[in-house]
């Protein structure tokens, strides 16, 4: 995949917020309240059309992919990523970094090689369970914002966890219904966007692949 100009993973300690980049699009600015759904026809777009882009991508069990990750400082880290419906997926940094994440269905893995580290997080107290779930309903609590405009199409969701009331949102093409982005916004209003490339979808993947070691 292209290489982009990444700062050394040294320079980025693993902090609560580089976590929450480990699950991360751009842009939280400018969303409609999901109150305010019934007005989505001004924006040239049928309301229904957000659950329609939800339920697609749902329906979509396996996909991978490489990613562009953007900090809120504008450091960047790129790699390749691995999603399979219910809750697992998989992150593998590239040099210079030495991280990698894994999810397995229950728990939430971030391995730094570097810091010979391994912090552990329960899923469904992270963003990355609204990420990972069977489904999306828009009519639930955790929905924030709906923005549906003609080309992109933000659904943000949010959720009280371990790090505070922090959000995700995803970014959608309006026509594809295919996935773009996804931001993560932290308690500060901080966010981390990951930028999605290469993608395939409904792709074989070997168990090890999400198999997290519970032994060490």
């Amino acid at each position: 995949m292209t290489k982009f100009d990444a700062q050394p993973f040294s320079r980025l300690s693993l902090t609560r917020r580089n976590f929450l980049g480990a699950v991360v699009a751009v842009g939280a600015a400018g969303a409609l309240p999901v109150s305010a759904l019934a007005q989505a026809q001004a924006a040239s777009l049928n309301p229904g059309v957000a659950q329609q882009i939800a339920d697609h991508f749902s329906s979509i069990k396996t996909m991978k992919g490489g990613f562009l990750q953007i900090g809120p400082r504008g450091d960047q880290m790129s790699g390749s990523f691995f999603i399979q419906r219910p809750g697992k997926m998989r992150f593998n940094y590239d040099p210079p970094s030495r991280m990698r994440v894994i999810c397995d269905g229950n728990n939430v893995q971030v391995i730094n090689d570097q810091t010979r580290t391994k912090n552990m997080y329960q899923l469904s107290k992270t963003p990355l369970s609204l990420l990972l779930a069977n489904k999306i309903d828009l009519s639930a609590d955790m929905v924030r914002n709906v923005d549906a405009q003609p080309d992109l199409t933000k659904i943000t969701l949010g959720n009280r966890t371990v790090f505070g009331d922090s959000t995700i949102a995803m970014i959608f093409d309006s026509k594809t219904y295919d996935l773009r982005q996804w931001t993560v916004i932290d308690p500060q209003g901080k966010t981390t966007d990951v930028i999605i490339n290469n993608v395939k979808t409904n792709v074989s993947f070997d168990d090890s692949v999400f198999r997290i070691d519970y032994t060490r």
